[in-house]
């Protein structure tokens, strides 16, 4: 519920209670309270912004003339009761006094409860109360973002454990995050194939300071920039505190093995601002999860080839070796081994019991803020946050391939120790060549620890009629990577092969297990940093009733900011094949950014209102840009709103997808030779231990050539309120995007090896050296569709206050060009490329109350699509999970929500996705955890 004396609605929240259920005032009032307040000496109609402002007696009595005129004229409440996501505001008479309030993708002050641009609202505390503990997990319940991009995607792709927003597929790097409405630095650390360099790590947003979380679902604004194509996520702090919360929790999956969770938060806060004339505040959150390992999970099998799943590999302990055509294992056609698989006449390896599916994370943060009341009309506060993620991968043993082995080794196959091989005849004159998995070495083990930090200044308040704000902000992001285990010198390893100390087919004599042990490296090998520092500030009023329906409303506005980047290797990453980094490639970058922004809204009619926006940027290394934005709010009676806009959109491309250093690594997923073992049959010349579902090497990076993204945006829609307890919205939106900016997808150099035959290299004997893949233009995208919402709160009952709310998104399009003039490939509920866009997805929850006791029951669902491998598995399920939570209030100081998510145990649909190294499903779309309970306990002080 809303406080009684709260002046700072939720966007679109106004004293009658709409948007955002925030509160139903008719529950919080009673008539005499209104009626005595509007009595109060010096209670009259003065100019409400100014009220608000200067006298805070004036306020109560305000809000009282705007909820009694609310009553009277049965002005319509969208409150659902606890319901955490709301997506549409409620329809608000235009007869209501309202507050004037700062929109997200606007910077003029308006009073509209329902904007011209579709908005959804999450709000935090109704989210922990459903056992949300993370940011990831808050943007998981965003319908209009496609995939998770958690931490598990982490999992051998270079990210660092960093989570990302997609707002409708389009890529992170087209999501602008924002925290209280500015800017953060992007993660630093470019992994190969990821956002990373172009994107704000999730996990760097301070969870326990967060208040709500703000989503414009449309594209580019004038505010914040014109690269937001996707889409702006808002993440705002609370304002202020002036008590104290401790906060305990922890999460348990009821399957066993791993993923365990513990939480914990902190918060105090103490100044009243309007009468000390101050306010200083602190939040602290810790958060805490085990790893969860692919053995803990029965569904997470590497090895189902009837359903199109071997993401086994052919670099296996014992090692497989080849001469000439023929290829052989020391175990035989049987590979009666550990991990070991046969196929085509040697053993494949499984890497399933070393892959995490959920990596260690830590995470740490603070958020502090002081803010200084100057005068009546001038406020000045000081932010800083800092945020820690500590984040720790395994993977599989590292691989060895293309190792020469001659028969002056004693572990030569027949020479004594190794078996020869029963199929044909080694000729001793000549070498062997050997794929050998470093088992005795154990998982390659490596470590992340992601530390953003921001200080912000901003001055704010009223001169001469005009709303002001002034900010000058540094952020700064540092990822520091260490290897932890596993991680072998490549030049001890043929040492050792040659001078016959190790062993590629067994067991390793003490002096070879010595030898593996002293090669190991250890400790930091990279460090990379992001830093932007920018300078803002904006104007806004109101100019005159031009045609009689209302003032207008004018903002000015401007923006400086500087980027840097810097990335840096040691040395002896030169010496470690399957780390894929490369010493000479380390690389910096930076640039300034200067932009100019106006917008104007004008009441045409009293129904009708149009709003023009303009913004002109200048990349020091892109050079100018001008982008307009246009939007009409139209009401033709007081049930309903009408809205759409039009926009344009320009990126230029990262410091990262510039610069990103060129690294070689093995692809994520397992591949055939498209030539020498076309078909997944052995071909002339070919070897099934070399070029049939190998994991082959990638290389990948920035690219300096890339030229910048553009886009149009539009979006139609209405929201409708038949009666004061329900709201019902409807916004379509299409989105076209020209030179797209991705990681060239490896899987699609496999799928159609003739059109980018270019994208190969081979060795002298004809076999595949690398591939090449990296950041690139990859034309249009073409995508469509509609987000719906609907909030109902039932008439209250002596056994409660129910709500229904639920936020859905349903794409019609999505066509995806992968060069530019190629043909287009649509990706709608069909895995093309790198991944899938889901058709439909939704949030329902419904929600009850009674007195201090509330719970809650949350379906989340995602349509179903085809798979990878549509030859063997042609369909992946549809996901639905069940969530519920139960919760009640003690004395008003302490708070116990306990719960389930995934009640039914659904485990995840079966996909034979070969993009991630987590194989038996995808991990971009699904959790598995399973089922899991939660318990949280927040004592207020």
């Amino acid at each position: 519920m809303l406080e009684k004396a709260e002046v700072e609605y939720p966007l679109g929240t106004t004293a009658s209670g709409t948007e955002g259920s925030q509160g139903h005032f008719n529950n919080v009032w009673t008539k005499s309270e209104l009626t005595m307040l509007m009595n109060l000496p010096g209670c009259t109609l003065k100019p409400l912004a100014l009220a608000v402002r200067r006298h805070p007696r004036a306020l109560l009595c305000a809000l009282a003339m705007g909820m009694s005129g609310a009553q009277a004229a049965e002005a319509v409440d969208a409150d659902t009761s606890g319901s955490a996501v709301s997506s549409s505001a409620a329809v608000v008479p235009a007869t209501t006094q309202l507050q004037r309030v700062e929109v997200t993708g606007s910077a003029i002050r308006r009073v509209d409860a329902e904007t011209a641009v579709p908005i959804t609202i999450l709000r935090a505390d109704d989210l922990k109360k459903q056992g949300v503990t993370t940011t990831q997990e808050m943007v998981q319940r965003i319908t209009g973002s496609q995939s998770i991009n958690n931490s598990a995607g982490s999992v051998g792709a270079g990210t660092g454990g960093a989570s990302f927003a997609d707002m409708r597929g389009i890529g992170a790097n087209k999501t602008l995050v924002l925290l209280n409405g500015r800017r953060l630095a992007n993660n630093a650390l470019s992994g190969v194939g990821t956002p990373n360099g172009s994107a704000i790590d999730l996990n760097m947003i301070p969870f326990a300071a967060i208040d709500r979380v703000e989503v414009l679902r449309d594209g580019a604004s004038a505010l914040y920039g014109t690269d937001a194509i996707g889409g702006v996520i808002n993440f705002i702090t609370k304002k202020s505190l002036t008590d104290g919360s401790l906060t305990l929790g922890g999460e348990t999956p009821t399957a066993s093995g791993g993923g365990a969770t513990k939480d914990m938060s902190a918060s105090w806060g103490f100044g009243d601002l309007e009468q000390d004339r101050f306010n200083v505040m602190g939040v602290f959150n810790y958060n805490k999860q085990q790893n969860l390992d692919a053995n803990d999970r029965s569904f997470a099998r590497d090895y189902v080839p009837g359903r199109g799943l071997n993401q086994t590999s052919g670099t296996a302990y014992p090692a497989n070796y080849f001469q000439g055509d023929n290829s052989a294992n020391p175990l035989g056609r049987n590979c009666g081994g550990a991990n070991l698989i046969a196929s085509n006449g040697i053993c494949r390896f499984s890497t399933r019991e070393y892959i995490d599916l959920i990596p260690q994370t830590e995470k740490t943060s603070f958020f502090g803020k002081a803010t200084g009341k100057l005068a009546d009309d001038h406020n000045v506060s000081l932010e800083y946050f800092w945020a820690r993620n500590n984040n720790h991968t395994d993977i599989g043993p590292a691989p060895l391939t293309g190792l020469s082995l001659d028969s002056s080794s004693p572990f030569y196959p027949g020479n004594g120790i190794t078996p020869a091989p029963t199929d044909f005849t080694l000729d001793p004159t000549q070498p062997i060549s050997t794929a050998w998995r470093e088992t005795a070495a154990g998982p390659r083990g490596s470590s992340d620890q992601n530390t953003s930090q921001r200080f912000l200044l901003n001055f704010d308040g009223l001169v001469g009629g005009w709303d002001y704000n002034v900010g000058a902000s540094y952020n700064q992001n540092k990822v520091l990577s260490s290897l932890t285990n596993g991680y072998i010198s490549d030049a001890a390893m043929l040492n050792g092969l040659a001078n016959g100390t190790l062993n590629p087919f067994g067991p390793q004599t003490t002096a070879g297990q010595a030898l593996i042990d002293a090669s190991e490296y250890h400790g930091q090998y990279s460090s990379a940093v992001g830093r932007v520092a920018g300078l803002d500030a904006r104007i806004s009023r109101e100019i005159g009733d031009w045609f009689g329906a209302g003032p207008a409303g004018i903002a000015l506005g401007g923006e400086y900011r500087k980027e840097k980047m810097h990335q840096e290797y040691e040395a002896y990453v030169n010496d470690i094949s399957s780390l894929g980094a490369d010493a000479a490639g380390s690389v910096e970058g930076d640039r300034s950014v200067k932009a100019q922004y106006a917008e104007l809204n004008v009441p045409v009619l009293d129904s009708l209102e149009l709003t023009a926006a303009v913004r002109h940027d200048k990349y020091s290394d892109f050079g100018s840009t001008t982008n307009p934005k246009y939007s009409f709010r139209y009401q033709p009676f007081k049930q309903l709103v009408v809205r759409g806009a039009y926009s344009e959109g320009f990126r230029a491309p990262s410091l990262y997808e510039l610069y990103a250093p060129r690294s070689t690594t093995f692809t994520q997923g397992y591949y055939n030779d498209p030539v020498l073992c076309a078909g997944g049959v052995v071909q002339p010349g070919g070897n099934a231990g070399r070029d049939c579902q190998q994991q082959f090497l990638n290389n990948g990076g920035g690219n300096a050539e890339l030229a910048p993204e553009k886009a149009r945006n539009m979006t139609l829609g209405f929201v409708y309120q038949p009666v004061s307890n329900l709201s019902m919205g409807l916004d379509f939106w299409w989105i076209h995007i020209s030179n797209q900016i991705q990681a060239f997808p490896e899987s699609t150099v496999f799928d159609d090896p003739n059109t980018y035959a270019d994208r190969y290299v081979r060795a002298a004997d004809g076999s595949i050296a690398n591939i090449v893949t990296g950041n690139a233009n990859l034309g249009i995208v073409k995508t469509s569709g509609v987000d719906v919402s609907l909030d109902y709160r039932f008439p209250n009952t002596p056994y409660g206050q129910f709500g229904l709310g639920m936020t859905g998104t349903y794409v019609t399009r999505y066509d995806f060009q992968n060069i530019i003039d190629g043909p287009y490939t649509d990706k709608v509920g069909d895995f093309q490329g790198d991944g899938v866009i889901s058709r439909w997805k939704h949030v329902l929850t419904g929600t009850w109350a009674l007195g201090d006791t509330r719970a809650s029951l949350t379906n989340r669902f995602t349509s179903g699509y085809n798979d990878y491998d549509r030859t063997t598995n042609g369909r992946v399920a549809s996901y639905a999970l069940w969530d519920m939570s139960v919760g009640h209030t003690f004395d008003k100081v302490l708070d116990i929500d306990a719960g389930v998510r995934n009640m039914f145990d659904r485990n995840p649909p079966f996909s034979n996705q070969a993009y991630n190294f987590q194989s038996g499903y995808d991990p971009r779309y699904a959790d598995p955890l399973g089922r899991t309970l939660f318990a949280r306990a927040t004592y207020h002080f």
